[in-house]
Protein backbone atom coordinates (compact mmCIF):
# COMPACT_ATOMS: atom_id res chain seq x y z
CA UNK A 1 0.00 0.00 0.00
CA UNK A 2 2.65 2.20 0.62
CA UNK A 3 5.80 0.58 -0.64
CA UNK A 4 5.69 2.89 -3.65
CA UNK A 5 5.33 6.21 -1.83
CA UNK A 6 6.85 9.50 -0.72
CA UNK A 7 7.71 9.94 2.87
CA UNK A 8 7.94 13.10 4.09
CA UNK A 9 9.16 14.41 7.53
CA UNK A 10 7.30 16.73 9.80
CA UNK A 11 9.62 19.08 12.39
CA UNK A 12 8.27 21.43 14.77
CA UNK A 13 10.13 24.93 15.06
CA UNK A 14 9.16 27.22 18.46
CA UNK A 15 10.71 29.80 16.39
CA UNK A 16 9.42 29.23 12.44
CA UNK A 17 11.57 32.39 10.84
CA UNK A 18 14.65 31.46 12.08
CA UNK A 19 14.47 28.33 11.03
CA UNK A 20 13.53 28.81 8.03
CA UNK A 21 16.71 31.59 7.55
CA UNK A 22 18.53 27.96 8.87
CA UNK A 23 16.99 25.80 5.93
CA UNK A 24 17.04 28.15 3.01
CA UNK A 25 20.15 30.28 3.95
CA UNK A 26 22.78 27.78 5.14
CA UNK A 27 21.20 24.65 4.05
CA UNK A 28 20.30 26.15 0.45
CA UNK A 29 16.80 25.13 0.35
CA UNK A 30 14.23 27.06 -1.74
CA UNK A 31 11.75 29.48 -0.35
CA UNK A 32 9.40 27.28 1.19
CA UNK A 33 5.30 27.82 0.79
CA UNK A 34 2.88 28.20 3.29
CA UNK A 35 1.13 24.87 3.79
CA UNK A 36 -1.26 26.45 5.90
CA UNK A 37 -0.95 29.11 9.09
CA UNK A 38 2.27 28.63 11.01
CA UNK A 39 3.53 25.78 8.67
CA UNK A 40 5.92 25.66 5.93
CA UNK A 41 6.40 23.28 3.36
CA UNK A 42 10.19 22.92 1.96
CA UNK A 43 10.89 21.15 -1.47
CA UNK A 44 13.70 18.91 -1.56
CA UNK A 45 15.36 16.24 -4.31
CA UNK A 46 13.06 13.79 -6.39
CA UNK A 47 10.07 15.23 -4.95
CA UNK A 48 10.98 14.64 -1.43
CA UNK A 49 9.88 17.46 1.10
CA UNK A 50 9.11 18.21 5.18
CA UNK A 51 6.89 19.94 7.09
CA UNK A 52 8.21 22.92 9.50
CA UNK A 53 5.04 23.81 12.00
CA UNK A 54 4.83 26.24 14.61
CA UNK A 55 5.26 24.64 18.02
CA UNK A 56 5.75 26.95 21.06
CA UNK A 57 7.89 23.75 22.67
CA UNK A 58 9.79 23.13 19.71
CA UNK A 59 11.46 19.38 19.34
CA UNK A 60 11.66 16.86 22.11
CA UNK A 61 13.48 14.24 19.94
CA UNK A 62 16.81 13.40 21.16
CA UNK A 63 17.05 10.97 17.50
CA UNK A 64 17.32 11.63 13.52
CA UNK A 65 14.19 13.25 12.52
CA UNK A 66 15.59 13.21 8.56
CA UNK A 67 18.02 12.95 6.70
CA UNK A 68 19.40 13.58 3.03
CA UNK A 69 21.45 11.20 0.88
CA UNK A 70 24.06 12.55 -0.32
CA UNK A 71 26.96 11.65 -3.32
CA UNK A 72 29.76 12.90 -1.03
CA UNK A 73 29.79 13.12 2.35
CA UNK A 74 32.94 14.31 3.17
CA UNK A 75 32.47 17.61 0.85
CA UNK A 76 28.84 18.35 2.30
CA UNK A 77 30.54 18.35 5.25
CA UNK A 78 33.02 20.91 4.48
CA UNK A 79 30.33 22.96 2.74
CA UNK A 80 28.01 22.74 5.31
CA UNK A 81 31.10 23.57 7.78
CA UNK A 82 31.80 26.85 5.81
CA UNK A 83 27.93 27.57 6.36
CA UNK A 84 28.24 27.50 9.94
CA UNK A 85 26.84 23.92 10.12
CA UNK A 86 28.07 22.10 13.33
CA UNK A 87 28.32 18.23 13.52
CA UNK A 88 27.61 16.32 16.23
CA UNK A 89 30.00 14.18 17.87
CA UNK A 90 29.25 10.62 19.17
CA UNK A 91 31.51 7.87 20.67
CA UNK A 92 28.89 4.65 21.48
CA UNK A 93 29.80 1.25 21.15
CA UNK A 94 28.37 0.94 17.17
CA UNK A 95 28.73 4.70 16.25
CA UNK A 96 31.77 6.77 16.53
CA UNK A 97 32.39 10.05 14.60
CA UNK A 98 35.71 11.11 13.34
CA UNK A 99 37.32 15.01 14.32
CA UNK A 100 35.13 16.26 10.98
CA UNK A 101 31.89 14.70 12.76
CA UNK A 102 31.35 11.75 10.30
CA UNK A 103 30.81 8.36 10.93
CA UNK A 104 31.36 5.00 8.85
CA UNK A 105 28.69 2.37 9.42
CA UNK A 106 29.94 -0.51 7.45
CA UNK A 107 30.62 0.85 3.66
CA UNK A 108 28.13 3.76 4.22
CA UNK A 109 29.44 7.37 5.55
CA UNK A 110 27.16 9.33 8.07
CA UNK A 111 26.85 13.04 9.59
CA UNK A 112 24.68 14.52 12.31
CA UNK A 113 23.81 18.00 12.74
CA UNK A 114 21.03 19.63 14.40
CA UNK A 115 18.76 22.99 13.32
CA UNK A 116 18.22 26.06 15.55
CA UNK A 117 15.33 24.11 17.25
CA UNK A 118 17.15 21.03 18.12
CA UNK A 119 16.17 18.71 15.71
CA UNK A 120 18.65 16.20 14.71
CA UNK A 121 19.30 15.62 10.97
CA UNK A 122 21.60 13.47 8.86
CA UNK A 123 23.40 13.37 5.85
CA UNK A 124 24.51 9.98 4.18
CA UNK A 125 26.60 8.87 1.17
CA UNK A 126 26.01 4.96 1.00
CA UNK A 127 27.19 2.64 -1.90
CA UNK A 128 24.55 1.75 -3.73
Amino acid sequence: MLEDKLIAAILPAADLERTKAFYTETLGLPEPKLAAPGTLEFQAGEGSRFILYQHEGGTKADHTVAGWLVEDVEETVERLREKGVVFEQYDMPNLKTDERGIATIGQAQAAWFKDPEGNILSITESPE
